[in-house]
């Protein structure tokens, strides 16, 4: 049952019992390697006799580009098939710019940056940014790191939609082998979202459509995807954007939305669902040049007491750029203008209409019939109240960028929240979302559709309790916000 074997003692500290107790979060300062250094002009093969007499896998050099790094996957992809020889300078090997990371970092943090970019090496850098050591995916050792970088890895050495969909297949038991390994379930659904976006980007590349190659376009993610918080049940909501074409151009937006659809099409045969209600790239409403964006969300800034620019807003709100950033980077315009308090309160008016399922007396308001009947839904009643307020808060001050926990902070250091009321809602999804994760996990483990419904009768009683006043204290931080909004935003430090 969900909820058993995961109680930390009877305080809940930290989070909790809603989330299994996540291992201590291990510094990469501690499993960081020496740098083996060369100049630009030394010779490949005393790299590689330098690099194996250290049991080392790469080696750096500084190049008047930048730091670059040279790694033993590089000699046998070039060097060993022939295209460098083994007497040219290093410099032809080295790839630059290298991926840095605080030395101050998690191993988890780690984890993410290498699947994010599909590496295998990062430079450890030191306070002031100065090459400190290197770490390597093998260094970290655990299951869960290996696993996402093989996927990754499989994801993008596809040859064709066949291997890519099989790669894609392979992304469910990694997430239940991270769960397994107590994983912080914020980077588990970080790691969920980068792999997503690597099957994204390789459908476009294996698709390559003659219409993407002639009109400059962004394919952007929304949602939960958007925001790095995805769960395996997610579907991929998706948008495009095209430039604008010259005077007198033919309008490619029929051509577009039509190789579109085929991408979304392929992303369906690698088990990736795109929104079933509409929010694709293929759609008219979510596909548009830019001017047509711009135009958009200028009148939806301006939408009557109807709610579809408020939905539509905060829609686009989640909004994060694969591919072309430059260009998809309009959606995420969202900002009122000076004096649009009306605009502010139907947005927060729309997240406000999710609220907690606290019952009026000792229990949850559940389901009361229908399959569900018993349950309640952990997305809608408990991810959706707090990711509403961190997205209101968000665009009222003008800064949609980040995690549902980022908006919280920069609301608290901006004043449209205090400081108690950030942590609250940050420890509460942390909380929600992580039992949400695990549930998931368990379902497919046992090869059964996931579902963000959970029965609380199969909670034990100190999770179910600890949820419940999650629930309360959402709600309460809701009724705040209600009351005292136009108050917060006076006195915010803008």
């Amino acid at each position: 049952m969900v909820g058993r074997e995961q109680v930390w003692d009877d305080q809940g500290v930290q989070g909790g019992p809603l989330a299994a107790r996540p291992p201590v979060e291990r510094r990469l300062a501690q499993v960081v390697r020496p740098i083996v250094w060369c100049e630009p002009t030394d010779r490949i093969r005393d790299v590689a006799e330098r690099i194996s007499a250290g049991a080392h896998s790469c080696a750096l050099v500084r190049l008047d580009a930048g730091l670059g790094i040279v790694t033993d996957h590089d000699f046998r992809r070039r060097v060993g098939t022939g295209e460098i020889g083994i007497d040219a300078p290093v410099s032809l090997l080295a790839t630059t710019p290298v991926l840095t990371i605080d030395q101050g970092a998690t191993q988890a943090d780690g984890l993410l940056r290498m699947v994010e970019h599909g590496v295998h090496h990062l430079v450890v850098t030191d306070p002031v940014g100065r090459p400190a050591g290197v770490v390597r995916a093998v260094d970290l050792a655990q299951a869960e790191v290996r696993d996402p970088l093989l996927v990754r890895s499989a994801v993008d050495t596809a040859a064709n939609l066949a291997e890519l969909a099989d790669a894609a297949r392979l992304l469910p038991a990694a997430i239940v082998a991270l769960c397994d390994s107590r994983v912080a379930a914020t980077h588990i659904g970080a790691v969920h979202a980068a792999v997503v976006d690597a099957i994204v980007r390789r459908v476009l590349w294996l698709r390559a459509e003659p219409v993407f190659a002639d009109v400059p376009h962004s394919w952007v993610v929304l949602g939960s995807l958007a925001r790095r918080e995805s769960l395996p049940l997610s579907d991929v909501d998706t948008a495009l954007v095209w430039a604008d074409p010259p005077a007198g151009a033919a309008d490619p937006a029929e051509s577009l939305r039509a190789a579109a659809g085929r991408v979304l099409a392929d992303l369906r045969r690698c088990d990736l669902v795109p929104c079933p209600s509409g929010t694709n790239a293929d759609n008219p409403t979510f596909s548009r040049s830019r001017s047509s964006w711009v135009a958009a969300i200028a009148a939806w800034k301006t939408a009557s007491d109807d709610g579809h620019g408020y939905l539509m807003s905060a829609m686009v709100a989640d909004s994060r750029p694969l591919t072309n950033p430059e260009l998809g980077r309009c959606l995420a315009d969202t900002a009122p203008a000076p004096g649009r308090t009306r605009f502010l309160r139907g947005l927060l008016d729309e997240a406000l209409a999710f609220r907690p399922p606290v019952g009026f007396v000792r229990d949850f308001v559940v389901e009361h019939g229908g399959v569900h009947s018993g349950e309640l839904d952990l997305k809608k009643g408990g991810l959706a109240p707090v990711v509403g307020l961190a997205r209101w808060v968000a665009i009222a001050t003008g800064d949609v960028a980040g995690s549902t926990t980022e908006r919280l902070r920069r609301g608290a250091d901006r004043g449209v929240l205090t400081a108690d009321e950030a942590q609250t809602l940050a420890v509460a999804f942390d909380d929600v979302y992580g039992l949400l994760l695990r549930h998931e996990a368990e379902a497919l483990s046992r090869g059964v559709e996931p579902t963000t419904y959970i029965a609380p009768r199969h909670l034990d009683t100190l999770t179910r309790r600890h949820l419940r006043e999650t629930f309360r204290a959402i709600r309460s931080v809701q009724e705040r916000l209600d009351e005292r909004w136009m108050a917060r935003l006076e006195r915010a430090r803008w």
